[in-house]
């Protein structure tokens, strides 16, 4: 069967996290793909910061390993994502529904809301946000069941995606490996995308709670278009270029 090039680029992805390596021909070989259509992509994934070109092949761009498991997310910008989380809190209100991805940022915002005296439905795909939240007493903790893999805090797949059709979502609250205006919100995991696009889909209002550094950029697998999102929170100043192109898309910076 036929993948499409996202797939492919996340299968290039693992491959790459497996060996710390891989040439064209490795690729060409365990994908069934043409050598052209595998340089294209390595290409594109280049200039999206994955991954770094070599001669015949590619390597793990530096940090590209490390920046990806959730320990070392959660401690980068962390005043960063204070700041994010509680300009997003303000859009929260008492006995309201909202849902939290797996992202370090959703975390932060997990803690403030602990500190609240809110009451609210929580629905996670983040092991760590439900595991922050489950014993307040004011809080209903929903976590979305699937697929735990290995060193991850979130739930990959679709499997307990049939929990969303009984909840009344007002508002999800997510992140992303990147934000453009063409391409919407992307992340570089197929597996959590596919449940993202989910979650998106049932929402009645999304918030993309990224930090500035990730705006601008592009990873393999889009899961928001820029229609589907109401509001941007970041903490420094969008240029004016941007800012005007949110606001031609409605989209509500803060």
């Amino acid at each position: 069967m036929k993948m499409f090039a996202s797939e492919r680029r996340d299968k290039i992805l693992q491959l790459l996290q497996d060996k710390g390596r891989v040439t064209v021909k490795e690729l060409a070989s365990h994908l069934d793909v043409s050598e052209a259509t595998l340089r294209t992509d390595l290409t594109k994934m280049e200039l999206a910061g994955l991954l770094k070109r070599t001669h015949g092949g590619a390597v793990l761009s530096d940090g590209t390993e490390n920046d990806r498991s959730f320990s070392v997310r959660e401690k980068k910008n962390i005043q960063e994502k204070m700041k994010i989380a509680e300009k997003a809190f303000e859009l929260i209100e008492d006995q309201q529904c909202i849902l939290l991805d797996a992202s370090s940022t959703a975390l932060a915002l997990a803690r403030k809301i602990n500190e609240s005296s809110m009451r609210l439905t929580v629905v996670t795909s983040g092991i760590q946000s439900a595991l922050e939240l489950k014993d307040n007493p004011a809080i209903t903790v929903i976590l979305v069941g699937g697929v735990v893999t290995n060193g991850s805090t979130s739930i990959e797949g679709k499997l307990g995606v049939s929990i969303l059709d009984h909840v009344n979502i007002d508002i999800m609250f997510t992140s992303a490996s990147g934000y453009t205006v063409e391409n919407g919100l992307t992340d570089f995991n197929l597996y959590e995308v596919e449940l993202k696009r989910e979650m998106v889909k049932r929402s009645k209002k999304v918030v993309a709670i990224i930090d500035y550094s990730k705006i601008g950029k592009t990873s393999s697998s889009v899961f928001a278009t820029t229609d589907e999102i109401d509001v941007l929170i970041s903490e420094e100043q969008i240029s004016a270029t941007m800012l005007e192109s949110l606001q031609d898309n409605n989209i509500t910076v803060m």
